[in-house]
């Protein structure tokens, strides 16, 4: 939790420690029994947590020094959410195994792939009894795949990965605007279009609201009622708009949630 420190002190020294957890257990189980690290670059279902850079640097130098394998779950960060094509080479990091799904064909048709190295790849081909032979019924499906390929071509052509860039740097930027209200505890982004804003009952303790307060509920009617979608996720609003959006969206957006807070403020009392 980027906005709940497990241990106090500096961002990135945290994000070590944490990495560093990996090890000791690694340690603790002996890496021979230890094929793989496997993790989100930014977790998103928990409130779009974005780590330092260090932290998946740490994994890395981790998962080489023991011979253990990394991989980066990108079923929702890969192609271009972060503003990059794969959420670590914001921080110069290769992760041995990606998996993906979603963005690869834009929902159009239900696709998951997974990309190794060449040095992984290689371990599937083989002579008669040397090939690993994994295979699924629907596996390169010809329709998902031609959905995949096309959705792929619209994003090179219209720049999709760099608008995300771009766009989530202005909205990260233009988020900052609702520190203005009293329980906004907390705005996580900047790193492509994956952003949130959490709300607290008291900033400086950083204390939730309690259950009872409702939030879950009201907040999305609220945004709602100003044609807002969200997602309902508690004291945590997130927003992952389409990488096609632009800067009059991304104030349509930011207006939406300021009106929307004003108005539970003005319910709650504050």
């Amino acid at each position: 939790d980027s906005y709940r420190f497990p241990y106090a002190g500096d961002p990135v020294d945290v994000a070590i420690k944490c990495a560093n957890e990996f090890e000791t257990v690694i340690k603790h189980q002996g890496a021979e029994t230890v094929a793989a690290i496997i993790a989100e670059p930014v977790s998103a279902a928990a409130g779009i947590q974005v780590p330092p850079a260090e932290y998946w640097q740490r994994l890395r130098e981790i998962a080489d020094q023991y011979g253990v394998i990394l991989i980066a779950d990108e079923v929702i960060t890969g192609f271009g959410r972060t503003g990059e094509y794969f959420a670590p080479m914001n921080w110069g990091v290769q992760p041995d195994i990606t998996t993906v799904a979603k963005a690869i064909t834009s929902g159009y048709a239900p696709l998951g792939a997974a990309v190794a190295t060449k040095k992984i790849a290689d371990a599937f081909i083989g002579g008669a009894g040397e090939t690993f032979k994994h295979l699924i019924t629907f596996g390169g499906h010809p329709v998902a795949a031609a959905a995949a390929l096309a959705n792929l071509n619209i994003f090179e052509r219209e720049d999709l990965v760099g608008n995300s860039k771009r766009m989530g740097n202005y909205l990260f930027e233009q988020l900052q605007s609702l520190f203005s209200h009293k329980i906004v505890g907390d705005v996580r982004g900047g790193l492509g279009l994956l952003a949130a804003v959490e709300l607290v009952a008291d900033r400086e303790s950083k204390t939730p609201f309690p259950a009872s307060a409702g939030l879950a509920k009201k907040l999305p009617k609220m945004l709602f009622d100003r044609d807002m979608v969200s997602f309902r996720a508690g004291d945590v609003i997130s927003i992952c708009p389409p990488l096609s959006i632009n800067k009059d969206e991304i104030d349509f957006i930011v207006n939406a949630i300021d009106g929307a807070l004003s108005e539970l403020e003005d319910e709650l009392g504050i």
